[in-house]
């Protein structure tokens, strides 16, 4: 593809004449690159040996779109609902589950060097990126990224200059935490926006989430708590430990926590927290990076949740007299802030992963909630939704777009539906035409098994946090669910006993019924869920299905904040309407300018005006 064109990326290639793929050059073995300055012969090479240059030197600039030039392959959103997904998602999630604490690198991790960094900008004050659920498709992924990367950016008005620190608060990658999935889905992305590191240095910090934690954390390690090549495309990484603890201007800090996808803290963690509190004084103000918004989730379905902030903020910050004033997660892909007496408790999962709905949000919540069954917690305080983005109204809009979304991101999945029809209607017209008791019984056992296997696996659809946890409503309404589609099928079964095509001789019949019921029947049932999820959600039941279904890549963003020299901290919270869907090789060839423009211009603007923070 020439410069002239715009960019539509194939989802998968081959990996690179000498590399496996995931473009990393600060480890050798077979298959991979020694780490060190890329020559640049004349003509320059292409590929991954020349889409990173180590200590942030001038690297060669592709001079096409193709994944050879970029040095990795753009990917296109994950279809959530796809079988096979689904299927290694949740094995994923049940190994990590039941093997988590087996693999625990938390444990080890004791054995690195308890670094404690101080960033600090040049006037004495510091600006502060902070993005999180980034590494899903390349449209939305790198929108957010080039706009991170920009010198300056002009946000209703405001003029914001690019962070000297970025912190990344989990979820780096999607599905799962592989090698080369990092590289095309994270790190690619992150070069071509920023490919070498600016004059000011700036510095990049990542809690892992629960994707990266699929693997136990190998991938992650590797790529941020680095001894050599510490950088991420254009920005340095300074952290020694999947945790970290940064002093900033004005006696403000930084925490980034590592939970174990929700297990507890451990013990190294809060030995190393415990020697930096150390520092801490009543003046002391501090932001808290966590995987995810446990506080909301102790309201809406887990009052436990929210117990090891509690035990953290107890036990480690309050006994110094320092003030917790933001807490600060990703995991829910959207922006919501939520404001108290003592703190302001913000989520901001908008780094590209698909949007997450924001009306179905509670206006008030307890933090820490009532119902806890911690021996010890804090006072309870009330919270109110104070702003979010997408707005309610918009979120709302977006819900009703599961009807054509559905089928269409998600071809497998209506696939599925169409071939368990398939098998469904005619276990019903076997009965239905079949007069002797001997036959009749053999059609019998099929048709009892599609029964239930039909209602057993709606129930379990029907989303519930815990075995403890599941309600009357998530039963009724997964039971209702099965029973729907018992009646689609149904009606499906009329409808074919009244169509001629049931008494051609088979397999002609067979093969018919395959085509038509694999197609409108597959579609007809995909409306059904569609329907459903739009009903559940507003039970609370089934909402992360209703917008993972869609895969709606606009409404991205991030929080750009300024800490002022005298302690004044500013956020922005930036939203992104619209993300990119065509891209260009950039005419400015200077080396930190971005390796990919949009077609069209992005317009940034504020989801919600300025909050400030003394």
């Amino acid at each position: 593809m020439t410069d002239d064109h715009a960019a539509g990326f194939p989802d998968q290639h081959p990996p690179p004449h000498g590399s496996d793929g995931n473009g990393d050059q600060g480890e050798t073995g077979p298959g991979r690159r020694a780490a060190g300055p890329v020559p640049a012969p004349a003509p320059p090479p292409s590929g991954p040996h020349a889409s990173e240059a180590a200590g942030g030197e001038p690297a060669h600039r592709p001079r096409s779109t193709d994944p050879l030039e970029l040095g990795f392959t753009p990917r296109k959103p994950v279809p959530w609902l796809a079988p096979l997904l689904l299927i290694r998602t949740g094995l994923r999630t049940l190994l990590a589950l039941l093997f988590g604490a087996y693999l625990d690198k938390r444990e080890l991790q004791h054995t690195f060097d308890a670094t404690v960094t101080r960033q600090v900008g040049p006037d004495g004050g510091l600006w502060l990126d902070y993005v999180a659920d980034l590494g899903d498709g390349f449209d939305a992924t790198y929108s957010v990224a080039y706009l991170l990367a920009q010198r300056e950016l002009t946000v209703d008005g405001h003029r914001l200059p690019r962070a000297q620190v970025l912190v990344m608060g989990g979820d780096q990658v999607y599905p799962s935490a592989a090698f080369d999935t990092y590289e095309d889905r994270c790190k690619g992305p992150y070069q071509a926006a920023l490919p070498v590191t600016p004059p000011e240095q700036p510095t990049l910090f990542a809690i892992p989430g629960n994707h990266d934690w699929y693997d136990g954390l190998t991938a992650f390690l590797r790529l941020f708590v680095r001894s050599r090549d510490r950088h991420f495309g254009g920005w340095n990484t300074a952290q020694s430990r999947s945790y970290f603890a940064v002093e900033l201007p004005a006696d403000w800090w930084l925490f980034g926590l590592d939970e174990q996808s929700g297990s507890y803290l451990d013990d190294p963690q809060l030995s190393y927290f415990d020697s930096v509190a150390e520092r801490l004084g009543p003046q002391s103000r501090v932001i808290l990076a966590v995987p995810m918004p446990t506080w909301v989730k102790a309201t809406t379905k887990d009052p436990s949740a929210y117990d090891s902030i509690d035990y953290f903020i107890r036990t480690i910050v309050a006994p110094t007299g320092a003030q917790v004033r933001l807490l600060i997660s990703g995991d829910h892909h959207h922006y919501a802030r939520y404001v108290g007496p003592d703190r302001q408790l913000i989520t901001c999962g908008g780094g590209g992963a698909y949007l997450y709905p924001t009306h179905l949000l509670p206006q008030r919540i307890e933090v820490p909630p009532k119902e806890t069954l911690a021996r010890r917690a804090s006072a309870p305080h009330s919270y109110e939704l104070a702003g979010c983005y997408p707005e309610a109204a918009q979120s709302r809009r977006y819900a009703w777009g599961i009807f054509p979304r559905l089928p269409w991101r998600n071809r497998g999945f209506a696939t599925l539906l169409g071939a368990f029809y398939t098998l469904l209607i005619l276990s019903m017209v076997g009965v239905c035409t079949t007069h002797n008791d001997t036959q009749l019984r053999l059609f019998s056992v099929p048709l009892v098994a599609m029964l239930l296997v039909t209602l057993t696996a709606t129930v379990l659809f029907a989303e519930a946090p815990g075995a403890m946890q599941r309600r009357l409503r998530h039963w009724l309404l997964g039971l209702g669910h099965g029973l729907a589609h018992l009646g689609l099928a149904a009606a499906g079964t009329w409808l074919w006993l009244a169509l001629p095509f049931h008494d051609w001789p088979w397999p002609l019949s067979v093969i018919t019924a395959a085509i038509f019921f694999g197609s409108v029947g597959g579609l007809a049932a995909s409306q059904l869920v569609a329907a459903y999820l739009l009903v559940a959600s507003a039970f609370g039941v089934n909402g992360n299905e209703l917008f993972a279904g869609q895969g709606i890549e606009d409404s991205k963003g991030f929080i750009r904040m300024r800490i002022t020299p005298d302690g004044t901290l500013t956020i922005y919270p930036i939203g992104v309407d619209r993300v990119s869907r065509h891209w260009l090789i950039n005419p400015d060839h200077s080396a930190e300018s971005s390796w990919l423009v949009p077609h069209t211009p992005l317009k940034p603007r504020l989801a919600e005006p300025p909050v400030v923070l003394h």
